[in-house]
């Protein structure tokens, strides 16, 4: 629901965090299946995550859920109409950002790449459904089998990914552009203002293309499918707005060496801006739509 949003941009903000703090002394990705764990790496993420799951649940419960308990119950009423789904990619996107940061952090520490992602999914879905649990016992809230829903296939979609190599070519993204009701003071931040993200699936373009024609098509620039929403008023009003737009793949910029490696892969989750199409509900050309 709403205030699920902040948790975990709070959440995902330490993570890049840690990976730019944790694993700086091993660059990239190892997708050997050989393992020789280091312990004191393992300790290290272990403890800091820890840290970090405890230091989040006292700020959440200080801003969200103190003093607001009910029994436990599930959200029906709202859950589709609240936000128009819009939700739902947050809940997924979520979970598929920390388990790709997280089977990063956990193959550093010397764990083969396949059980990286597996523990990196279950680590994901464990906080999620902390989350979703603690709502059920909120008033405001309750356990939403949508929430969960969109967390399981945002935990499970890098390890398909790992699994199904054309996946591989779809990858999930989010932009953020203040809305009309944001700048009249709707919302303390961005993040919590449905109206102000963009959700993005980009196509790796150049991998999909016949070999004859790869050399033709620059491998920086997928093809990105976005939507939006807007004019919400929580009870199932608003409307839906989709866009097609250039999307820029940073892993294929020019340029070599691990922290510029790590910089491309981490930010190539965030959809820059780049020039758009809205198709729905009417056509817009934008030079440069953010």
């Amino acid at each position: 629901m709403a205030n699920t949003m902040r948790k975990k941009i709070i959440f995902v903000c330490i993570s890049f965090i840690l990976i730019e703090n944790i694993s700086f002394a091993q660059p990239g990705i190892d997708t050997t299946s050989s393992e020789e764990i280091d312990y004191i790496k393992l300790s290290a993420v272990g403890g800091i995550t820890a840290g970090v799951f405890i230091w989040g649940y006292e700020v959440q419960n200080n801003l969200w859920w103190k003093g607001d308990k009910s029994k436990f119950h599930f959200e029906w009423k709202h859950d589709l109409a609240y936000a128009l789904g819009e939700d739902k990619f947050g809940h997924f996107f979520f979970p598929y950002l920390i388990v790709n940061i997280y089977s990063q952090l956990f193959n550093w520490t010397g764990i083969d790449y396949d059980k990286s992602l597996l523990y990196a999914g279950a680590l994901a879905l464990s906080y999620e459904t902390f989350v979703e649990i603690r709502d059920g016992y909120s008033k405001q809230w309750g356990f939403s089998w949508g929430d969960f829903s969109a967390d399981v296939l945002g935990a499970a979609y890098p390890v398909l990914q790992n699994k199904i190599p054309i996946l591989q070519n779809f990858n999930f993204k989010i932009s953020f552009y203040p809305s009309d009701r944001f700048q009249e003071g709707s919302n303390r931040v961005i993040f919590d203002d449905y109206e102000s993200t963009y959700d993005w699936l980009s196509v790796n373009v150049h991998n999909i293309l016949p070999d004859k024609l790869k050399n033709y098509y620059p491998e920086f620039i997928n093809l990105a499918i976005g939507h939006s929403v807007e004019k919400l008023d929580n009870n199932g009003g608003g409307n839906h707005r989709f866009y097609i737009a250039i999307d820029w793949n940073l892993e294929e910029l020019p340029g070599n060496g691990w922290f510029w490696n790590l910089l491309k892969r981490n930010f190539n989750y965030y959809h820059l801006p780049s020039p758009a199409v809205q198709i729905y509900p009417h056509v817009i050309w934008y030079g440069i739509k953010f």
